[in-house]
């Protein structure tokens, strides 16, 4: 990872450095990904692709006392959210899961279960009320801090942090179990 911090990166890009804008990009798209697919499902990636053009446009507005991360997450979390809102034609989301990488020494039959898990989690997390679902996406999916993530929502910390409390007691109803994520 470039070692050169968001601040700088962001003054540079404001300044006309698309090469710094670059690696913005490139540093945040994997957590901004996960953060649109928690929300939005198959329209995650458009979503983060219309986020970093959004974020691109603003940087002027950005004030250099805040933290880039927040902020950026902000635009990818409202973009995903208009984003599910017009997707009227889709009766039920479905969300898009990356399986990490499995050791070669990895029997088939543990494969088969992991991935059956995966999607009971997954569709547990698709029927949550959206302000559950966005909480849940932006501290596990994006792995944005407490604080982070009441700032994405633009609610208290003690807020955000009771919303995924409820969220994931609701998970470990749906799915009779303890919920790790």
């Amino acid at each position: 990872m470039d070692p050169t911090s968001d601040a700088e990166l962001v003054v540079s890009a404001q300044a006309g450095d698309v090469d710094a804008f670059t690696v913005l990009v490139e540093r945040y798209r994997p957590p901004a990904l996960r953060l649109a697919y928690g929300i939005a499902g198959d329209e995650g990636e458009d979503a983060v692709q219309d986020a970093f053009v959004n974020t691109f446009r603003k940087l002027d507005t950005f004030r250099p006392s805040s933290a880039f991360r927040p902020w950026l997450f902000t635009i990818v979390a409202n973009e995903a959210r208009n984003r599910r809102r017009s997707m009227s034609r889709r009766a039920s989301l479905e969300l898009r899961v990356r399986v990490q990488s499995q050791s070669t020494g990895t029997a088939a039959d543990t494969l088969a279960i992991e991935h059956e898990q995966r999607l009971r989690l997954v569709a547990a997390v698709n029927d949550l009320a959206d302000h559950h679902r966005e909480v849940v996406a932006l501290r596990f999916f994006a792995g944005l801090s407490e604080s982070e993530t009441a700032e994405v929502l633009s609610c208290p910390p003690g807020t955000a942090k009771s919303r995924l409390s409820r969220a994931l007691e609701q998970l470990r109803t749906t799915l009779g179990e303890e919920v790790t994520l």
